[in-house]
């Protein structure tokens, strides 16, 4: 079997290709123009057409494309519309971006969609994008619209128009702006710069021709549609061209134009490109026109994307933009491995567009400026499970480096890797269309989550980091050096860096990796000098705790590496990895515009609605703004206080107390009591039916700024359970907005007492490490007034009797602390205050000593127990106490203590002390009885 036979039958064919690469094309595409909320195609007309285009190097062969020419309604000769020229991803055809043209059509443009020569049922090779051919295409189409009556013209035969376009799309609208000054505007996505660097790509700064060829890739995008796509025209021989063509054409080429099949084959043959193969693939790139471009540009990069990473959009931005040409850089979470990205994400690609094209192409709206945007993987959505992006802008597109950059030191000895014979078995870092292994596990484990283990024993080496300090938000090329030795003078390696959380899972972002070929290598280490390595750029926060990792790997299943076995040496070439780091204004999602237009009296509904609701806030923050004089020094305030429910129940009738600097007050109740309400009222949770809470002479009102001088523990913890305790407490730190240096986090971490527990994920703690990490969590900032309710829950007696400690040391320095606890033993051990409520009223507060006041119980130390017992039981009106300690604890209950003495004397009983027993819970039985209920507190 020949060569090229055998080849082709190892290759993907077109439904593997359309599987992966058409997909995120499409998907992309799909959302693109999908900003319409509630489209309705009635108003959009579609007209198919096969129409007859002259292309080529002369400019004279022909080629029929297969057409669907959109208009909105009311386009007509006499209210014409600006167009769009919509182009679809490679192996798709005009059917692949139909709902776009349909929305974009509704958003007043005529849209002309066609499918590329030698896809579907157009006719003609496949020659990538060529400017004699697919480009010189599209500029007969751009020839047909300006004939078009329903078209607006800026001129005779120069349509008003703007080119749409994903991967081989977004290429075509770059090198047709390039070639046809006729384009007004252009939004590529997710497309090359140089096609030859794409699929030869090199991270040392050699030349394309050492790149290291992406074979996994270059399968897909070449050897997929080498064969007769589904649907190609009636009669067309095998490669796509006149009637009994089949017979001479080439099998393994299909459709493609011989020059490039041939590449291709050589290509994947020797894994190496000639000059020759460089130049063709450089004649299908936008980097050698980019200067020619006069249209204002919007590039949108996928940050998950191994084909067509974020330096090829890099690249076109710095060539436009020197032109002096408007350029819009926005980077987003998907690409040809992350598919369109989570739909926030998407809404704000759609935005962008829609804001680009009315802009330059339809003359309405705004400049939409030059500034960036970019996102960041940030959980998932509480309503469907569906991953959320976080989007965020500054005023200028800082290229690959960052704003700024981050050393982080690396550790490790040099090691001797392997590279195996006929690079097999071979690592693993992506799948074409798929993406990283690592990071799709970490999106569907919970963004942090990964496979590790793709690397191969004995063919990488691993240089690591110590544990960061602090997060780090990572945009742009990491750098790192690296050092090599060869035994044949050259080496080809694979450059990765990984996430390592505190467990050692590693991720290795979107499956990025930097393939290097050295050449000249000494074969001892020894005299090796250092080489600088530019990973690809990745968009990823590195959280606190995690290490970094580079690893040096010999061999990786996307790549052509050497058949000959070798085993290298490889050290660092430097002590750190820098990272570029990048902070920006976050951005909420764009939403879709349109839905806003309601009905004028649902409207005007709205508008007095929320007038109303301006006024009562204004009023009530005038009121919380204000200092009351006489509560100016005092922590906490509560006057009149009442809480009514909408049915009529009355949760809390009349509370009124008040917490001095340097008390401790515990807010005692039986269950329904009130306690609850009450501190549900403090917080803001909840707004009182009537009554005033003052925290230091300033009113108590939800979303009051004075609640920042409170910390609380109400109604139990609340923590993200994939996180540890300290990720945990960073995080409602930052939600304050308040820098991370005036959280004492250490001394919140000590009062804890967890230990090095506070570096687990939370879903592994106990009930009571959740309610110590809770406390910590109130003590954050240290506040002024320390708001608990039951904060003992759970913790264990060792702990309480810390807590009693923690609690009294804190009510210092003018500090307070309210806690509310069952507990009266503890309360009555830990404060210097109580506020009695029953039934929704106070029935007694003030000083601890105070309330519990005599008590009519006494202790007896007696010779004979039992025998005493027996004598009082038969004593009116003198009962003996259950859970007196091993000890006798009588409730004389008025009767004399000398008569009791007297009684067991005579009884022959010995009484060797009698101690009057002290107990608020003896005081607080009196006032509120042994069988009473509150009113049901919620």
């Amino acid at each position: 079997m020949p060569t090229a036979a055998r080849l082709r039958r190892a290759l993907p064919r077109i439904t593997a290709r359309r599987a992966v690469a058409a997909a995120a094309v499409t998907a992309l595409l799909a959302g693109l123009v999908t900003w319409a909320a509630w489209p309705d195609r009635s108003t959009v007309t579609g007209a198919d057409a096969r129409l007859t285009v002259r292309s080529g190097p002369s400019g004279t062969e022909p080629v029929d494309l297969d057409t669907r020419f959109y208009l909105p309604r009311g386009a007509s000769a006499a209210r014409p519309v600006p167009a769009v020229l919509l182009a679809h991803g490679f192996g798709g055809t005009k059917d692949s971006v139909r709902s776009d043209a349909e929305n974009l059509a509704n958003r007043g443009y005529a849209v002309l969609t066609w499918t590329a020569r030698g896809f579907g049922r157009s006719g003609g090779q496949i020659h990538l994008d060529s400017p004699d051919y697919e480009v010189r295409d599209a500029s007969r189409l751009l020839d047909w619209l300006a004939a078009r009556p329903e078209v607006r013209r800026d001129a005779a035969g120069d349509p008003r128009v703007g080119v749409v376009g994903g991967s081989y799309g977004g290429a075509l609208a770059l090198l047709l702006a390039a070639q046809d000054p006729r384009v007004d505007a252009i939004v590529p996505m997710i497309t090359w710069n140089d096609l030859a660097r794409s699929f030869l790509p090199e991270s040392a700064g050699r030349p394309v021709t050492d790149g290291v060829f992406k074979k996994g890739w270059a399968g897909v995008f070449f050897g997929g549609d080498s064969g007769v796509t589904a649907g190609g025209p009636a009669g067309a021989g095998a490669a796509g061209g006149p009637p009994g063509a089949a017979a001479t054409a080439d099998p393994s080429c299909g459709r493609f134009a011989q020059d490039v099949c041939q590449a291709y084959l050589k290509l994947a043959t020797t894994g190496r490109a000639d000059p020759a193969a460089v130049a063709l693939l450089r004649r299908s790139s936008p980097a050698p026109v980019l200067g020619r471009i006069k249209a204002p540009t919007l590039l949108v990069q996928g940050e998950a994307d191994t084909l067509f990473p974020l330096s090829e959009a890099d690249a076109n931005a710095r060539g436009i933009a020197a032109a002096g040409t408007p350029v819009r850089v926005a980077w987003y979470t998907g690409g040809h491995d992350g598919g369109a990205g989570p739909q926030n994400d998407q809404d704000r690609v759609n935005y962008l567009t829609a804001q680009w094209l009315d802009h330059y192409v339809k003359g309405t709206g705004a400049t939409p400026g030059t500034g960036f945007t970019w996102s960041r993987l940030a959980g998932f959505d509480a309503l469907d499970r569906g991953l959320v992006a976080t989007g965020y802008s500054t005023d200028r597109y800082p290229g690959l480096t960052g704003s700024a950059s981050r050393p982080v030191g690396l550790a490790g000895p040099a090691q001797r890797i392997a590279n195996p014979p006929g690079g097999n078995p071979a690592a693993i870092s992506a799948l074409p269309g798929l993406g990283g292994l690592s990071s799709a596990a970490g999106a569907a484990g919970g963004l942090g989550g990964a496979l590790s283990g793709t690397d191969l024993p004995g063919q990488h080496a691993r240089f690591e980091s110590a544990p960061l300090a602090e997060a780090v938000d990572v945009a742009g090329e990491p750098t790192v050096s690296i050092r090599a030795a060869s035994p044949t003078g050259e080496a080809v390696l694979f450059v990765k860096l990984y996430d390592v959380d505190p467990k050692g899972v590693a991720t290795l972002p979107e499956g990025l990796v930097a393939p290097v070929r050295l050449t000249g290598l000494p074969t001892d280490l020894a005299a090796a000098r250092p080489v600088t390595v530019t990973l690809p750029a990745i968009v990823r926060r590195i959280e606190a705790g995690h290490r970094l990792r580079i690893a040096v790997a010999t061999s990786d299943q996307a790549y052509a590496t050497p058949a000959q076995p070798a085993v290298y040496a490889v050290a660092l070439g430097g002590d750190a990895v820098t990272l570029p780091t990048l902070s920006g204004t976050p951005i909420a999602t764009p939403a879709v515009v349109w839905r806003w237009v309601l009905a004028a009296l649902v409207a005007a509904l709205l508008l007095g609605l929320a007038g109303t609701v301006l006024f009562l806030r204004l009023r009530s923050r005038r009121r919380a703004d204000s200092v009351h004089p006489e509560y100016a020094s005092v922590p906490l305030v509560v006057r009149g206080l009442r809480k009514e429910y909408a049915d009529g129940f009355v949760a809390v009738s009349r509370v009124d107390f008040e917490v001095h600097p340097g008390q401790v007050v515990g807010l005692l109740g039986p269950n329904g009591a009130g306690k609850t309400t009450t501190l549900r009222v403090l917080m803001g949770l909840t707004r009182p039916t009537a009554g005033e809470l003052y925290v230091f002479g300033h009113r108590l009102v939800p979303g009051s700024p004075v609640l920042s001088r409170i910390g609380a523990l109400v109604e139990g913890p609340g923590f993200l359970p994939h996180l540890s305790g300290v990720e945990n407490l960073r995080a409602y730190w930052r939600a304050t907005g308040r820098p991370l240096a005036d959280a004492h986090l250490d001394e919140a971490l000590r009062i804890a007492g967890l230990g090095d527990s506070v570096r687990r994920r939370v879903r592994t703690y106990s009930h009571g490490m959740r309610q110590r990490l809770a406390i910590a969590q109130a003590m954050l900032g240290l506040p002024e007034v320390l708001v608990l309710d039951e904060p003992t829950d759970g913790l264990d007696p060792p702990q309480i009797a810390e807590m009693r400690r923690v609690l009294q040391r804190y009510a210092t320095g003018g500090r307070a602390v309210l806690v509310s606890s069952h507990l009266l033993a503890e309360v009555e051990q830990t404060c210097t205050h109580a506020v009695v409520v029953n039934k929704g009223r106070v029935v007694a507060s003030g000083p601890v000593a105070d309330i519990v006041g005599d008590s009519p119980s006494v202790r007896f130390d007696v010779s004979d127990p039992a025998a005493a017992r027996a004598v009082l039981d038969r004593m009116a009106g003198v009962r003996v106490l259950p859970d007196g300690d091993g000890a006798l604890v009588v409730d004389t209950n008025g009767t004399a203590r000398s008569e009791v003495v007297a009684e067991l004397v005579r009884a022959g009983v010995g009484v060797d002390r009698v101690v009057p027993r002290r107990r608020l819970e003896d005081a607080f039985l009196a006032l509120v009885g042994e069988n009473s209920r509150g009113s049901g507190d919620r």
